[in-house]
């Protein structure tokens, strides 16, 4: 069953084409992750969805029908830009969105959450004393308090330190584990390729990649060859076999050319300097992401 139906979606603002013919179902129970850089269409797409803007052409439905004023009681929204009533108390606040959703008391639900990211002892705190990632966090709360079956977190990780990025995440799969389905949108392909059961990806508006990891990487096989050195780069120039290499400090990436024998690749780096480590792998997301786009889009990602 599928809880989210697109079908050939298009949204435009003016002379730009934010979303272009769009289509993807997402799976009841899934994990799906929206990746892209910054301007690619996700959160215009993740709006349309919660019927916030409406597709200039083409259709969503949300739990097998078009999005209806009642049915935003069972999806729980977490815009990119954040925002919440800073004079007032955090569970004051938690129980009010809770509340004003469910139709229903949730204080057991505002003091599990409380304790579960670690702010307990804040309850009681106004809005405005906590530190950006403790506000983050009770916006998180204030997004999953009331028990969406739907979960839409348009970038949640932004600007968290490790710590709260793995207390959150832990949360999300916890959700999922009890039944939810939660749609994320980031441009981290790390934290995609570790969470999501599928994953769709938008460059410019149009749909590039959809499916599951493991689909996705099958589609390119084990062609990349990551290896430790002594010498590091400086040793690896004009191997024969090798399309690109790309440089991570300690770590390199080689892109073997189609047909290439990675012993044979091995066997000469292992001629010109000491090899620590290597292994033969399927390419990250972050590198078919790139080939399919283009320097353009590595330039997106990295700005």
């Amino acid at each position: 069953m599928n809880i989210v139906e697109i079908e050939n979606i298009t949204k435009t603002f003016g002379r730009l084409t934010a979303v272009n013919n769009l289509s993807l179902n997402v799976p009841k129970g899934s994990i799906y992750g929206f990746i892209g850089p910054n301007g690619s269409g996700k959160t215009t797409t993740l709006r349309m969805i919660m019927n916030i803007l409406y597709p200039d052409s083409g259709d969503i439905r949300i739990f097998g029908d078009r999005m209806k004023g009642s049915s935003t009681d069972r999806i729980g929204y977490l815009p990119e830009e954040r925002g919440m009533y800073k004079k007032m108390k955090v569970r004051d606040l938690l129980k009010f969105y809770g509340e004003l959703k469910s139709g229903k008391k949730v204080d057991a639900e505002v003091d599990y959450w409380l304790k579960r990211l670690e702010l307990a002892d804040w309850g009681q705190k106004k809005i405005e004393t906590l530190s950006k990632g403790m506000g983050q966090k009770v916006q998180f709360i204030s997004t999953i308090v009331s028990g969406p079956e739907l979960i839409i977190l348009d970038e949640p990780f932004t600007g968290l330190d490790p710590v709260n990025t793995e207390v959150i995440k832990d949360a999300v799969l916890e959700l999922k584990d009890r039944g939810a389905t939660v749609i994320f949108s980031t441009h981290d392909m790390n934290v995609a390729e570790k969470m999501c059961d599928f994953i769709f990806m938008i460059f410019k508006g149009n749909k590039v990649l959809n499916g599951t990891l493991n689909e996705i990487k099958d589609r390119y096989g084990s062609d990349t060859l990551r290896i430790r050195t002594e010498g590091g780069t400086a040793v690896l120039n004009d191997l024969p076999g090798v399309e690109k290499i790309s440089d991570f400090g300690r770590e390199q990436e080689l892109r073997l050319a189609q047909g290439a024998d990675f012993q044979a690749v091995a066997a000469d780096i292992m001629k010109r300097t000491r090899v620590y480590s290597y292994e033969l792998s399927s390419p990250s997301l972050y590198d078919i992401f790139i080939r399919i786009a283009g320097p353009e889009a590595e330039e997106a990602i990295d700005a």
